[in-house]
């Protein structure tokens, strides 16, 4: 019989160690697989969760732009509607000029229901002045409104006539204004707004910050503070009534009911009133006042408070009225209320 022949060691050898190759060699590709498995997908998925990031933001980008530029030129319009509007109380002192620059821009804003000139000087407005800012309120009042323009004489030549009680007022907010400050209509109707929302205080746009240290037991512990210490601080206690609404209750407080030693203080010093009504507002409610950032234009020059020593006469009645009172009723706050469309980070 034939004998089969076998097969070569050397054949068996090789297919053997072919064999063992090819599972070594599909153990390092399942393993390079299982570690393409691993590493790969969460290099992936953070370039796309990158590349997500990246286009909602670029979205929000162009939609913040879009609607910046198509609501810019808009007029504000206040959440709600209040029915009867704001008296404008301007102070002014012997710059007619201004005073009919500042009539003929604020009768243009939309809430303007009345306006109420203080009128301090030894010699009665002339009929001159009366017709031309009559003019200018007819002329420039929107919508065909009947704007009551009036003058209140006062024969006393005291600041505290700019928080003289006004009986019969048709309004319950009062605008507090002095002649030589601008403010655009966008800006006073937010701040109104605002005020619609607190109306027991007062809302404004120049903050001011009392600074003191409790510890002290001196007249001096209590420093006022301006702009400067309010933007380096992020605080403040105030804001000054040459630009502020308040309720109209408060004229009829500061007249009769504040201390009067007050008032004889600010008409001895010529100077203060406005502090005198941030702390009446603050003794009557316990909370701070609100600051509305806008844009402010000085049409004047620098009145009393560019004079020499008025920081320290300003913290002299700080103290004064704190000792009248009793206590510090000022609260300090860091609140600020911004038109968030002429903002691009809120």
């Amino acid at each position: 019989m034939r004998e089969l022949k076998k097969k070569p060691k050397r054949n068996t050898v090789e297919s053997c160690e072919m064999r063992a190759g090819s599972i070594i060699n599909r153990r390092k590709f399942r393993q390079l697989g299982i570690s393409i498995a691993v590493l790969r997908p969460p290099c992936s998925r953070r370039i796309e969760i990158l590349l997500i990031c990246f286009c909602i933001s670029f979205s929000i980008f162009l939609f913040t732009i879009c609607s910046t530029y198509n609501t810019r030129q808009q007029h504000y319009r206040p959440l709600r509607k209040y029915h009867k509007g704001y008296t404008l109380l301007m102070n002014t002192w012997k710059r007619n000029d201004l005073l009919k620059q500042s009539i003929s821009h604020y009768t243009s804003c939309a809430g303007l229901d009345s306006i109420h000139i203080v009128w301090s000087e030894p010699e009665r407005p002339s009929d001159f002045l009366l017709n031309s800012l009559q003019h200018a309120v007819q002329s420039k009042a929107r919508g065909g409104r009947n704007i009551e323009l009036q003058f209140d004489i006062n024969k006393e030549n005291s600041l505290n006539n700019r928080f003289k009680e006004i009986k019969e007022l048709k309004t319950d907010a009062i605008f507090s204004i002095d002649d030589d400050v601008i403010f655009p209509c966008t800006s006073v109707e937010l701040a109104f707004n605002v005020w619609q929302s607190a109306p027991e205080t007062m809302v404004g746009f120049v903050p001011r910050l009392h600074l003191g240290d409790e510890k002290k037991q001196s007249l001096s512990r209590y420093t006022y503070g301006g702009w400067l210490s309010v933007w380096w601080m992020g605080t403040y206690s105030m804001v000054l009534s040459k630009a502020s609404f308040f309720h109209k209750k408060y004229l009829g407080l500061y007249t009769n009911q504040m201390p009067a030693s007050i008032r004889d203080y600010v008409t001895k010093i010529r100077n203060c009133e406005d502090i005198a009504m941030s702390f009446l507002v603050a003794n009557e409610t316990g909370a701070p006042p609100i600051w509305v950032k806008g844009k402010i234009f000085e049409i004047g020059s620098t009145g009393i408070s560019g004079i020499y020593g008025h920081t320290k006469r300003r913290s002299e009645c700080l103290n004064k009225f704190a000792v009248e009172y009793g206590r510090m009723p000022l609260v300090s706050t860091s609140t600020k209320a911004v038109d968030g469309r002429d903002s691009w980070i809120w």
